[in-house]
């Protein structure tokens, strides 16, 4: 699947979840559903995968750490919050460039309209 395709999958089945389950609930809830769902979907996905950081010759281990990496292709930042603010959209864009991933999904669970809480994020896509 293309980044574009696995996007329009995974927005199916985060507004179902929403759908279901509502605005309002722990993070770390719509996450596992999320997880669920992806295996159920049969697509590869990573949770809570640690991502090094490298700055000249320093190596970090752990420079952050992806909510969910779907085929390798696609990161879910996931929110459940009032508001998403820029630094949360820069924040997505600056684990793309270091995994050198082309899309990036910014979820806030918390919209009583999941449409408007869903944020496209490219990079050189």
């Amino acid at each position: 699947m293309t980044e574009n395709e696995l996007s329009t999958a995974i927005i199916g089945i985060c507004i179902d979840i929403h759908s279901k389950l509502g605005p309002g609930l722990f993070e770390s809830v719509y996450e596992e559903v999320l997880a669920h769902e992806l295996g159920k979907n049969n697509l590869f996905f990573e949770r809570q995968k640690p991502i090094p950081v490298i700055y000249d010759t320093l190596k970090m281990n752990i420079g952050f750490i992806a909510d969910i990496i779907v085929e390798n292709k696609v990161i879910i930042e996931l929110k459940s919050v009032e508001k998403i603010h820029d630094v949360h959209k820069k924040q997505l864009l600056t684990y793309l460039r270091l995994t050198n991933i082309k899309l990036g999904l910014l979820i806030n669970f918390n919209e009583s309209l999941l449409k408007h809480g869903i944020t496209r994020i490219v990079n050189n896509l």
